[in-house]
C-alpha cells in the first residue's frame, strides 16, 4: 500500500559468530567511566582500575563490578569483606594508570593514600568515593561479579569535576561543552 513517502533504504545488517576478539572489540568501542577499587583483606592493600562499575539498587544502595580472575589484585579482593570504590575524574589519571599497572607497588607513595577507620585504603585526592561491604560474589566464567552494599560515601569540596572516560584503550576527558 503506497504511503506517499519514499521508503528509505535499509542498510544491510552483517552478523557473524562471536569470537573473543569481536567481543573485546565491541566493548573497547563502548566508553566507560573510570573507577579504582581498593581493599586490604589483612595482608596488604591492593587496587585495580575498572570501567565495569554499575549502580544496581537504591534501597539498599548496591553497586556491582566485574573482577577478572587474571587481575593481580583478584585473590586479595576475593578475600576482602569491604572495598572502597573511587570514582575518578581527569585529575586522577595517574591513579587510574597506577591501578591498571601490573608489577608495581601501587601503595609505595604514602603521600597519595591513607586508611579509613575500618582499615580500607583510600586515595585521598579523589572527588568521590564509596566504602562498601561485599554482599555477594557470583563466579561467572573467568570472573567474579562483586555486588557491594554502599555503607558510606565521601567527596571532596572541589566543584571542578571533569569525568575521566576510557574507550578503545585510551583515556579521555568528558567536557561540559560536549553535552548534547
Amino acid at each position: 500500500m503506497p504511503t506517499g513517502h519514499a521508503e528509505a533504504e535499509t542498510p544491510a545488517v552483517v552478523t557473524r559468530p562471536v569470537t573473543a576478539e569481536s567481543y573485546k572489540a565491541a566493548f573497547r568501542r563502548h566508553p566507560g567511566g573510570v573507577a579504582v577499587v581498593t581493599a586490604d583483606p589483612g595482608d596488604g592493600p591492593v587496587a585495580l582500575t575498572l570501567t565495569s562499575l554499575t549502580s544496581v539498587n537504591l534501597d539498599p544502595p548496591l553497586l556491582a563490578f566485574s573482577l577478572s580472575h587474571a587481575s593481580s589484585a583478584a585473590a586479595a579482593m576475593l578475600r576482602a569483606s569491604t572495598v572502597v570504590v573511587h570514582l575518578l575524574d581527569v585529575r586522577h589519571l595517574e591513579i587510574a594508570k597506577l591501578g591498571a599497572s601490573s608489577g608495581v607497588d601501587r601503595f609505595a607513595d604514602r603521600r597519595i593514600w591513607t586508611r579509613l577507620p575500618g582499615g580500607e585504603p583510600l586515595f585521598h585526592s579523589v572527588t568521590n568515593w564509596l566504602r562498601c561491604r561485599v554482599a555477594h560474589r557470583l563466579e561467572v566464567g573467568g570472573a567474579t561479579l562483586m555486588i557491594c552494599e554502599v555503607l558510606e560515601t565521601g567527596e571532596s569540596a572541589d566543584e571542578e569535576r571533569t569525568p575521566l572516560v576510557y574507550q578503545d584503550r585510551a583515556w579521555f576527558r568528558l567536557e561540559s561543552g560536549a553535552r548534547l
